[in-house]
């Protein structure tokens, strides 16, 4: 028994490191090289395929955040990776419910690939019928990157069905299927991203994406404003500061960053060019 565990170890040892000079190759080679099948890996790997699916992810996690970094157009390694993890262990949660949204988030953001997203939790589900909160991932795939709104109703009413689900996803069930999209729901799901994930770039994406709803909020309240005011003059205005004199704003409005809105010289509402809120809608 002594003489079996170094062994196995030292098995564990050479297969992460054929992991580590193929990530370290495909790097170098524009992601060509593709990994090998996970369930060859399942076999060679025996016992040891749920410390090795911790491997993969932590891999994938870590090309994911590479790749954001240098805003790549294309992140071909992300799903085979997803895929390995998760065939090694297809218990592994983690994978699941946050490799979807890597996968489904906009280039450069993500691996612009909602479809195989949508997949990639389908399985998880298959593979966890218990865990109810992959539905909530479902639905919100479907609500926010598909727009496919019947599709997401019905996720969210099938995890309420769950035992241990909460009350909301109910609510959003039928809320969804009455209303569609709105700027209510997606703020609400959104929300629920913040507070439930403890991964800190998806925490930071979902409060982006609050930020952004409140200003698309601030903006259309604006624009109503700079409508009215044309109305009546027959101009644009000057500024915001004309505005304020005519008492028709309380003071400069600030974007949800806390930076400045800035008027074009065609009366559009925008972003100023320093606040993060307009770096993070070019990106998107």
């Amino acid at each position: 028994m002594l003489l079996i565990l170094p062994l196995g170890f030292s098995a564990v040892w050479r297969l992460q490191h054929q992991i580590d000079r193929q990530l370290d190759r495909a790097e170098e080679e524009n992601d060509d090289v593709l990994l090998r099948s996970g369930k060859l890996v399942r076999v060679l790997s025996l016992e040891y395929g749920t410390f090795l699916a911790d491997v993969y992810w932590t891999r994938a996690v870590q090309y994911f955040g590479l790749k954001r970094f240098r805003q790549a157009m294309s992140m071909d390694m992300l799903w085979p990776l997803l895929d390995l993890s998760t065939t090694l262990d297809p218990h592994l949660l983690v994978a699941y419910r946050f490799g979807c949204f890597f996968l489904a988030e906009p280039t450069p953001q993500g691996a612009g690939q909602p479809n195989l997203a949508v997949m990639f939790v389908q399985r998880g589900i298959a593979a966890n019928p218990e865990y109810w909160r992959l539905y909530q991932d479902l639905g919100f795939l479907y609500y926010w990157e598909l727009r496919d709104y019947q599709k997401a109703s019905e996720a969210f009413l099938e995890g309420s069905r769950h035992p241990d689900a909460l009350d909301w996803m109910k609510v959003m069930a039928a809320k969804i299927a009455g209303e569609g999209r709105s700027r209510e729901t997606s703020m609400f799901l959104w929300r629920q991203i913040y507070e439930s994930t403890k991964d800190d770039t998806i925490r930071k994406n979902a409060f982006n994406h609050v930020q952004l709803i409140k200003a698309e909020s601030d903006m259309e309240q604006l624009d109503e404003i700079l409508f009215e005011f044309e109305q009546e003059h027959t101009r644009l205005p000057d500024g915001f500061g004309e505005l304020i004199r005519l008492g028709l704003l309380p003071g400069r409005p600030l974007d949800p960053a806390g930076y400045p809105y800035a008027l074009s010289t065609l009366g559009k509402v925008e972003f100023d060019p320093k606040s993060p809120l307009a770096i993070t809608t070019k990106k998107r």
